[in-house]
């Protein structure tokens, strides 16, 4: 099993990331606007676009409120087993690091799936900086 870890720091507090991050159903608005196009939720469920043309089908598993932590995974796709996490945790200096992390089969998809995440954690330091 590939596991896919990015971060990055955000000049930003933890709480308002993580306010962004948990809002499950405007990931293309708060988030990583542009990168994901849109968004649908049903339930548990979310149907994402992202800017390639492809739809996801993500199922929420946990949302961990004291951790700043969020869990996914998704159901359909290039993936037999997807896991995704997003984690905000806090600097020392009051900024925020964001902490996404994905494991995944098969392993041949480790690649695209990092330079996806590469663009989509710098879209979303981009985003929440910008509005902070």
């Amino acid at each position: 099993m590939a596991t896919v870890r990015k971060e990055a720091v955000i000049d930003a507090s933890p709480d308002k990331v993580w306010d962004a991050v948990r809002d499950w159903g405007a990931l293309h608005e708060r988030l990583v606007p542009g990168f994901a196009t849109d968004a649908r939720v049903e339930g548990r469920t979310r149907m994402v676009t992202f800017f390639t043309g492809m739809v996801l089908e993500e199922r929420i598993v946990t949302v961990d409120e004291a951790e700043r932590r969020l869990v996914w995974s998704i159901v359909n796709g290039p993936y037999e087993h997807h896991n995704g996490v997003a984690q905000v945790l806090a600097e020392e200096d009051g900024r925020a690091r964001f902490v996404w992390t994905a494991d995944l089969l098969p392993d041949e998809a480790e690649e695209r799936t990092g330079e996806m995440m590469e663009r989509g954690t710098q879209v979303a330091k981009e985003t929440l900086e910008a509005a902070a």
